[in-house]
């Protein structure tokens, strides 16, 4: 049975549900570092790709428990409108227990991402003119998110779409190919990143209120929230163009658009953002479709560059 403080597993501020989107990115990022490393005549070490990964999802963990944390210390969890994929997973307001395990968790998990980091410089030395500056960026991102990034309306827009795109991608690539890795490698994380800064921003729009009472200033407070939706129609737009172009400029394969398929998700998630983008009850359909969106395309990218393989 597992520990328990309150009745909430001690793993209630990890948020569970949500790390699913570190797998999903990172699967296109090893994709890519396949591809590059099948046109330079090398081959991916099973041990690093795990510790990448596995550094990625404690990257992930701990900022998810620090945000969970900073929410609780600065009453936004009590003033937020909660649903499935927006508001946090309301742990700490329930189990206030959970509050130090919360921050022990983030900062744990952070360190143990830099130190996975660190463990990989040690075996790959050339890497570091990537892997340092990409590595010390998004630790910073994680820890400075919620007490900083968010009072900043454009930074935090890229912040989320830095992290599982860019970062987490070039990381890997520097660490599994090296940094002399071909074009496929370091243009593919573009492809998360902005389907996640979508995820992010329209997770944005039922917290407007509760945000601004905390002192936070987000894109959908200084846009409104109807620009927001076209600007997320945008880095959709973006997203699947840059994917068709890199199918025609043949640097991937043409099963690789199989990621095509998620496009009706793409317009819908449009659609429901704009119409109902001042309706949170309304938007939750939208807010579910979002998150599929983000999942799948990047998931489906990565099985049609695996398909090609065999």
């Amino acid at each position: 049975m597992a520990h328990e403080r309150g009745g909430l597993p001690w793993w209630g501020p990890a948020r569970l549900p949500f790390l699913l989107l570190t797998p999903a990115c990172m699967a296109l990022a090893l994709a890519g570092c396949h591809l590059a490393a099948q046109a330079q005549g090398l081959s991916l070490s099973l041990v690093d790709g795990v510790a990448a990964v596995l550094g990625a999802l404690a990257a992930h963990v701990g900022v998810n428990a620090l945000n969970e944390h900073h929410d609780f210390r600065s009453g936004l969890d009590l003033r937020t409108q909660r649903t499935p994929f927006s508001g946090g997973s309301g742990a700490l307001p329930a189990h206030p227990g959970l509050v130090p395990l919360a921050w022990r968790m983030g900062t744990g998990c952070l360190a143990l991402a830099g130190l996975t980091g660190l463990w990989l410089l040690s075996r790959h030395g050339a890497a570091w003119p990537v892997l340092l500056p990409v590595g010390v960026a998004g630790l910073g991102l994680a820890a400075a998110y919620t007490p900083w990034v968010t009072r900043h309306p454009w930074l935090c827009l890229i912040a989320p779409g830095l992290g599982f795109g860019p970062l987490m991608g070039w990381g890997t690539v520097s660490v599994l190919v090296g940094v002399q890795a071909s074009t496929v490698a370091w243009l593919l994380p573009l492809l998360p990143f902005f389907l996640v800064n979508n995820l992010l921003l329209l997770n944005q729009f039922p917290d407007v209120d509760a945000d601004r009472s905390v002192g936070r200033r987000t894109l959908p407070m200084q846009w409104g929230r109807r620009r927001c939706a076209h600007l997320i129609g945008l880095q959709s737009a973006l997203a699947y163009a840059l994917l068709a172009s890199m199918v025609a400029a043949r640097l991937l394969p043409v099963s690789a658009m199989a990621g095509l398929l998620t496009l009706p998700l793409a317009w819908q998630v449009w659609r429901g953002a704009a119409a109902h983008a001042d309706a949170p009850e309304a938007l939750l359909p939208t807010l579910g479709r979002n998150v599929a969106l983000t999942l799948l395309t990047p998931v489906l990218v990565a099985l049609g560059v695996a398909w090609s393989a065999h």
